[in-house]
């Protein structure tokens, strides 16, 4: 009978039989007989030498270390077979060898770490602690929420937005030199070459895109013109009155299906399309908060034959559907507020910069976050100058009382913005931001009207010293439907101005590449994805990382949202503002936005 031994056949004589075949003698220490007992030297185990690991950046430099240099550990097994495993010297396991054990072996002759390794460490350790840095601020917030406060609203924005005390002998805030570090891209411009090709692509876009509109407004009021003219079914009423019997059963000319084609005759009112091509072609965006809003792309014709104007909104849906529908119905319209309130548009009110004023209730067809607000305000960014000049010449001559006035109400104005510029000279990001959050604060109804009392509270609260008289001044221009509330966005940009419209072109086309569903806000998880701190200077110098730049802008970014997660178009340009204020070069201005949001 067979006997199997922890996985060694064994004979009845219980003898291990010698291995047959063998034409090589064995390596030293073994035998060829029963080998077990004859030599019990273990075969030899060398220690893992770590050393002869080298990185990726020398795998051929193989280092060979001989056997004979290398220290050997052998423990024996705590079960016995019958290959017995049973060192030349038995030496008892003492306190000391289980002490060596329990400590970790570090060998001496590790390699240093790559530069490669270095910097993916240094990356993983930045995203860490930015990490848990936004879980400590969520935290706190959620904390603070929670906490009630006794202090007014007025108070808290107080500390947080005049904070000076502790910053350097500039006095900036540590908020305001993070904010700065974003006018660091005007002095890495973009490939001019790539700027100009994608220059010349949107210039023909645009073409093309005022071009369909504009043949859009000629099919629309011709066809009305000419179609649903009421004066064609009299005519021709009266014609087919003469030629058919009357008991002929032919239906009216009314109840029959009119195209084009069928009609006959021209009326008085038909439109050409030679009267409709003396016409003054504009760009206009809607002055609002709401981003949805501001980012409609409108295009609107003033029509000089009638004084008359209209507006449409192009949209477009993917790369091939378009979609062109009227927005301010055709028809002869006049100024809302202003000086020239109650006037009748006219060729010399239609310029760059322009604002055109419209009663919400006479469209009921616009959207209804529009409709919540009394007056429509569009301003023009862009208008056809050639056009305008050569229509200007035929135009009546203005009203010069009114022109006096409105240069007078400039000059104030100026005189105001002045006195406060120094004042945000490098703080515009944080006081404008600050201003703009506690003007949401106070108006509750939602509706962005602030009473007087308000905005002499607003102004005392950031420090902005303007004299009675200049502020009585400002509140009449601001006043003019004889209200006893203004838009809080009309008095902030009275005080402080605003950007001009070739800057603010570029701020809408970075917050629309950001907000591909056109809600009007953007979380900051995309934000920070989008965001491109490649080619700050400081990055391509090496005194910053990229993660250094993006949190920086990121941290400033909260500090001007009303939420920590979420930033509103209004939130976005108010942003933009506060920088635009220190840059005198409009190009330098467009890099900001072009070089890190790649547009």
């Amino acid at each position: 009978m067979d006997l199997e031994v922890k996985g060694v056949a064994a004979s009845p004589t219980s003898q291990t039989q010698p291995f047959s075949g063998r034409k090589k003698p064995l390596q030293q220490g073994w035998t060829s007989g029963p080998w077990a007992i004859q030599n019990a030297y273990p075969p030899v185990v060398p220690r893992l030498d770590l050393g002869s690991l080298v990185d990726s950046d020398d795998e051929d430099d193989y280092s060979y270390i001989p056997l004979s240099t290398a220290h050997i550990y052998f423990n024996p097994p705590n079960s016995s077979s019958t290959l017995g495993w049973v060192p030349s010297c038995q030496i008892p396991y003492t306190q000391h060898h289980l002490k060596e054990l329990d400590q970790d072996i570090i060998p001496e002759n590790l390699p240093a770490p790559s530069s490669k390794y270095k910097l993916k460490y240094q990356q993983y350790n930045t995203e860490m602690k930015e990490g848990y840095k936004q879980y400590s601020q969520r935290n706190s917030e959620k904390t603070k929420s929670n906490v009630p406060h006794p202090e007014s609203p007025e108070i808290k924005i107080d500390d947080k937005c005049v904070q000076g005390k502790e910053s350097s002998v500039d006095g900036l805030t540590t908020l305001d030199r993070k904010a700065l570090l974003q006018q660091g891209f005007a002095e890495s411009p973009c490939n001019a070459q790539h700027s100009t090709r994608k220059s010349n692509a949107e210039v023909v876009a645009a073409e093309k895109k005022k071009q369909t509109v504009a043949e859009q407004v000629l099919v629309d009021y011709l066809s009305r013109a000419v179609i649903s003219d009421p004066e064609q079914n009299l005519t021709l009423e009266k014609q087919e009155s003469t030629c058919i019997l009357p008991d002929s059963k032919v239906a009216p000319l009314r109840f029959r299906k009119r195209t084009l084609h069928e009609t006959k005759i021209k009326t008085q009112s038909t439109l050409t399309e030679n009267v409709l091509s003396h016409k003054v072609q504009f760009d206009g965006r809607i002055i609002t908060r709401n981003g949805r809003d501001a980012c409609r792309e409108l295009i609107g014709f003033f029509f000089t034959h009638d004084q008359s104007l209209t507006i449409y909104e192009y949209r477009q849906f993917g790369k091939n559907r378009t979609n062109v529908l009227p927005f301010i119905h055709k028809s002869i319209y006049s100024h809302q507020c202003g000086r020239r309130k109650g006037k009748q548009y006219q060729v010399g009110d239609f310029y760059t910069g322009a604002t055109l004023t419209f009663l919400s209730s006479d469209h009921p067809g616009l959207p209804e976050s529009i409709k919540k607000n009394t007056l429509l305000r569009v301003r023009i960014t862009n208008i056809d100058q050639m056009v305008l000049d050569s229509l200007k010449t035929a135009s009546v001559e203005p009203d010069d009382d009114i022109i006096c006035q409105e240069a007078n109400d400039s000059l104030v104005l100026k005189a105001i913005q002045d006195v406060l510029k120094e004042k945000l000279h490098k703080r515009g990001v944080r006081i404008l931001t600050g201003l703009g959050k506690y003007f949401q604060q106070l108006d509750k109804e939602g509706d962005g009207l602030l009473h007087k009392s308000d905005f002499k509270q607003a102004l005392k609260v950031f420090h902005f010293e303007i004299s009675e008289k200049d502020f009585e001044s400002l509140w009449y221009i601001l006043n003019g439907n004889d209200n006893d509330k203004v838009d809080y966005g009309e008095f902030k940009r009275a005080i402080i101005g605003e950007m001009n419209e070739y800057r603010k072109s570029f701020v809408r086309k970075a917050f629309m590449k950001l907000d591909f569903n056109k809600t009007g806000f953007v979380s900051v998880i995309d934000i920070s994805k989008c965001y491109c701190a490649k080619k700050h200077p400081q990055v391509a110098s090496g005194h910053s990382t990229e993660e250094d730049i993006k949190s920086s802008f990121l941290e400033t970014l909260r500090e001007s949202c009303g939420k920590s997660d979420e930033v509103s178009y209004g939130e976005f340009e108010d942003y933009y503002e506060g920088l635009s204020i220190g840059m005198e070069n409009d190009e330098d201005f467009v890099n900001i936005l072009r070089t890190p949001w790649g547009i």
